[in-house]
């Protein structure tokens, strides 16, 4: 009998979920490049901070996103189980969001 702490979760995103999310990190990699190139151009602060404030906007965006996911999934799945292990979970999860 295999204990269930040791089995590695994984969430199952369907095609279009992981284009979207996908096409998502690509967008940040190509503001935080923007941004490397900014500095190695030695543009003005300013304008670097603007950039950066929006990366820290398309992070939280993508975190949100996958978040949503994950309480339409992965914790309702598991509260259908009556695993209320997951509410500990969510706790340290908001704890790390809200740091």
């Amino acid at each position: 009998m295999k204990d269930e702490k040791n089995i590695e979760k994984r969430a199952y995103r369907g095609e279009a979920e992981r284009k979207i999310i996908t096409n998502r990190i690509n967008r940040i990699e190509g503001q935080l490049h923007g941004i490397k190139k900014m500095i190695q151009e030695d543009k003005e602060c300013n304008d670097i901070l603007v950039q950066l404030s929006a990366v820290q906007n398309s992070v939280k965006s993508l975190s949100n996103l996958i978040l949503e996911g994950h309480l339409y999934t992965c914790v309702a799945n598991d509260v259908e189980r009556g695993n209320l292990e997951i509410v500990d979970e969510l706790i340290n999860l908001f704890k790390k969001f809200n740091k």
